[in-house]
């Protein structure tokens, strides 16, 4: 893209500075206290309570967090994954959140392009963007679970090609005009088009997530941002390092995940866990600090393993976290 999407924009504002967003679901099904009593209730591990999802995405959005992510998880597998993401289909729960909030971007982190038709993608992801206002963002994956391959009729091993295929059908669907696909033989002159075209004439971000099975020379070429797998600092520091080099500096974002336990004590040190920290919220902001400073444009909280209320947790990171690293003012809606 010549110009930042304002979606993208939102979440990685010049000059360096760093927003936050939240993964869905907003639940502490991985707490403690809460893994007794859903053992105790006879909810299987890794099935959040939705119960209170609407009205946590409002209560994030008003509290002024940069984003909302959702996860694809086609198949619950508790034997090899045990972790069912976000339960909803996910363009039908973007669709939903489009409705229930008003300024945050909506991202997948990420959508498995491999187990879709890349059309029918198009069309969700630019309805969920037209409902919204222009906030879609489109994190997309290769996917890593083989066993869900053969049962959408997709072969694990062809995923890469179909990635790159996909992508490309994407950016074709979004363009104006009639819809033109060399590979499968349909020109402009047969006048399809994919309905609604997204709101800005840029199209809708995408941001590839890890690898994708692809080169990061393709990756840096084809994404509008990296969204990346959390890592400790001195990788981290290798890793945006490279994709400046692939990029140029002030170039694509770096997007992350965090897996946060966020402690009750304020002055408690930061301790890594799985994928994330342990850490009160005083060292937090020095993390988060140094993860700006490395290259990091937008850092996601996976806020699962915290035993307290999730709406406590909101408003503290929202009184304490947030003002270091505000979200920007929205774009207007309209225009690109």
């Amino acid at each position: 893209m010549a110009s930042p999407h304002p979606a993208l924009a939102r979440l990685a504002p010049a000059g360096g500075r760093l927003t936050l967003g939240l993964e869905l679901p907003l639940d502490n099904d991985w707490g403690a206290a809460r893994r007794h009593a859903d053992q105790q209730s006879g909810r299987p591990f890794g099935v959040p309570d939705l119960t209170e999802h609407a009205r946590l995405a409002r209560l994030a959005d008003q509290l002024g967090f940069a984003a909302l992510w959702l996860r694809d998880v086609p198949l619950y597998d508790p034997v090899q994954f045990g972790d069912a993401g976000t339960v909803f289909e996910t363009f039908t729960h973007l669709g939903h959140l489009a409705a229930v909030t008003d300024h945050v971007v909506l991202g997948t982190g990420a959508v498995v392009l491999p187990l879709r038709e890349p059309l029918l993608v198009a069309k969700a992801a630019a309805t969920v963007d037209v409902l919204s206002g222009g906030r879609m963002l489109l994190g997309l994956a290769s996917g890593d679970r083989p066993v869900e391959y053969p049962l959408f009729g997709r072969e694990f091993q062809a995923r890469g090609a179909a990635f790159r295929e996909g992508v490309e059908t994407l950016r074709a669907a979004w363009r104006g005009g009639p819809l033109e696909l060399p590979q499968a033989g349909l020109g402009r002159d047969r006048q399809l088009e994919v309905l609604p075209k997204p709101v800005h004439t840029a199209g809708i971000p995408i941001a590839v997530a890890g690898g994708a099975q692809q080169t990061p020379e393709w990756v840096a070429e084809h994404a509008d941002a990296s969204l990346n797998y959390p890592r400790e600092l001195g990788a981290l520091r290798l890793k945006t390092r490279t994709w400046r080099q692939l990029t140029g500096e002030g170039g694509k974002p770096y997007l992350t995940p965090m897996v946060l336990n966020l402690t009750e004590d304020a002055d408690a040190p930061p301790r890594p866990i799985r994928l994330g920290l342990s850490t009160g919220r005083k060292a937090l902001v020095d993390h988060l600090g140094q993860m700006a400073e490395l290259g990091v444009a937008h850092v996601s909280f996976n806020l699962r393993p915290n035993d307290r209320p999730v709406a406590e947790l909101l408003h503290e990171l929202a009184e304490d976290v947030l003002p270091h690293f505000p979200t920007p003012a929205a774009a207007p809606p309209a225009g690109s």
